[in-house]
């Protein structure tokens, strides 16, 4: 079992980054506990990995929102874990934040072609963290900064975790809020259902490939009154498309 941070935050707020969980992969326990701390007092969830091989474990126990990489990791470098990640189906979209000593231009350039989305120098601090996080986290999700993700005429409040059909509010499961949540952040693309099971469940959680079907029904039938359960569309022999167009 990974180690976690301590979640415990009461922390209320209307920011949709909070209760995101991040993944730090650093082996300095120092910066490590540094860090994790800075994450729980705003609300977030954490993992944390000291190499390689325990950040693709802790991914594979559950996909994180965001991942914190540092650049000199023993054995495999944040560098190529970086390029492995963005190769694979099911990590390549989790915003990566390049944490290292390396401030040069040219080592900027590396980290950047290598498919990070921000870069950080070290010694950091963690109030500039905490915003580059939330920069990248806001971005990921395609929401106004104000916690709303609109497609077409459906709306997800995700500080509220509420849904809006033609600016009728929806009642809606968890499990189809989630699975809505994800399509909404990625439209316009196709995705197996062992891809949804990843993205939506976590590798962690052992669910039927066939569940998923069970959830998009649920959710058409959601969508259904409003007239926009078209949305949710099957791709013949590849999975699920989420899209405005008919």
């Amino acid at each position: 079992m990974l180690p976690r941070c301590n979640n415990d935050s009461r922390k209320t707020t209307s920011d949709p980054t909070v209760h995101k969980r991040i993944l730090i992969i650093e082996d300095e326990p120092p910066i490590r506990d540094m860090v994790a701390f800075a994450l729980r007092k705003e609300g977030m969830q954490c993992a944390i990995a000291g190499d390689a091989r325990e950040a693709e474990h802790a991914i594979a126990e559950q996909m994180p929102d965001l991942i914190l990489l540092d650049w000199m990791l023993p054995g495999t470098s944040g560098l190529d874990l970086a390029r492995r990640l963005r190769r694979g189906e099911s990590t390549m979209e989790i915003p990566i934040i390049m944490l290292t000593a390396r401030g040069e231009e040219m080592d900027r350039v590396n980290g950047l072609d290598a498919g990070v989305d921000d870069y950080v120098v070290k010694p950091f601090s963690t109030r500039e963290l905490i915003a580059r996080i939330k920069a990248v986290l806001r971005r990921s999700l395609g929401d106004d900064g104000a916690g709303n993700v609109s497609i077409g005429e459906l709306r997800i409040d995700s500080a509220a975790h509420r849904v809006f059909a033609r600016d009728q509010a929806v009642a809606i499961g968890p499990t189809e809020y989630r699975l809505l949540h994800f399509f909404m952040t990625h439209p316009e693309r196709v995705y197996t259902r062992a891809q949804l099971l990843d993205h939506v469940w976590g590798g962690s959680v052992y669910v039927e490939e066939r569940t998923i079907d069970v959830h998009i029904r649920r959710l058409r039938k959601t969508l259904e009154p409003s007239g926009l359960e078209h949305m949710v569309q099957t791709v013949r022999g590849s999975g699920y498309r989420f899209s405005a167009s008919a």
